[in-house]
């Protein structure tokens, strides 16, 4: 049965989820040694040692990439028309961060209207997350790693989602986990992949999802994966092209 279109708008308004980010703390320091100081001889002597002061510092691994890529440009706009058809701004939304050299994100809607046929309704959203090596927190590999397994966690934990299941994804950085399940929203069901990926010290989160509307049949889960991790590609190789 066909909603009618302002229905259809508060459907819409209902299911988009914009794109939260996490703070990720960048700092640095050191850890000193003691000082020492020599002490009179066995014969009494008066003369003593001069004390000398020693310093020693945590060596850590120095943090692999500088900086993050252009967020809305960092999965190109071919891909976005091709998993967002009718997509409504092809530059994308960009999220708002309180330190863009540490942490960005932004998001695609769109919906395609089939008439009689009904609509489909597509989101994708990429978040990026940097990390600065730090003697007391360990390197940037070391933290985004810690980040990568909470992230994952988060994603496995989703409320309300159904058949989820998690596959390690291949090709895509250093590691890569594919999270697909579904969920019950606006009196339709909505299909999503959610990729957790990291490269060096920069965790990469990607979302996409859709449903169909008015009668239309919900994606696949083959469907959605498949985008997600083509974006969630493209998005792992602008880090790299961004510190060339």
């Amino acid at each position: 049965m066909q909603r009618s279109a302002p229905r259809l708008s508060r459907i819409l308004a209902c299911a988009a989820v914009p794109v939260m980010l996490v703070a990720a703390g960048c700092s640095s320091g050191s850890d000193s040694g003691d000082k020492g100081s020599g002490g009179p001889d066995k014969a009494g002597s008066t003369a003593s040692a001069a004390p000398k002061a020693t310093q020693s510092t945590k060596a850590v691994e120095p943090a692999r990439f500088a900086k993050l890529p252009e967020i809305c440009k960092a999965v190109s706009s071919k891909t976005v028309e091709g998993l967002v058809p009718k997509v409504k701004n092809k530059n994308g939304t960009e999220a708002t961060s309180s330190d863009v050299a540490s942490r960005g994100g932004c998001s695609w809607n769109g919906l395609e209207d089939k008439g009689t046929k009904g609509s489909q309704y597509r989101w994708l959203d990429v978040s990026f997350y940097r990390y600065e090596s730090d003697a007391t927190l360990g390197s940037g590999q070391e933290r985004a790693a810690e980040s990568y397994a909470k992230e994952l966690a988060k994603v496995q934990a989703t409320a309300g989602a159904k058949k989820l299941r998690t596959t390690q994804t291949s090709g895509v950085g250093e590691q890569a986990d594919t999270v697909t399940y579904q969920l019950r929203k606006t009196d339709e069901d909505f299909q999503y992949a959610s990729v957790v990926a990291r490269t060096g010290n920069v965790v990469v989160l990607l979302s996409y999802n859709g449903a169909g509307y008015a009668g239309a049949d919900t994606p696949s889960d083959k469907t959605i994966s498949d985008g997600a991790v083509k974006a969630v590609k493209e998005a792992i190789a602008a880090v790299a092209a961004a510190n060339k």
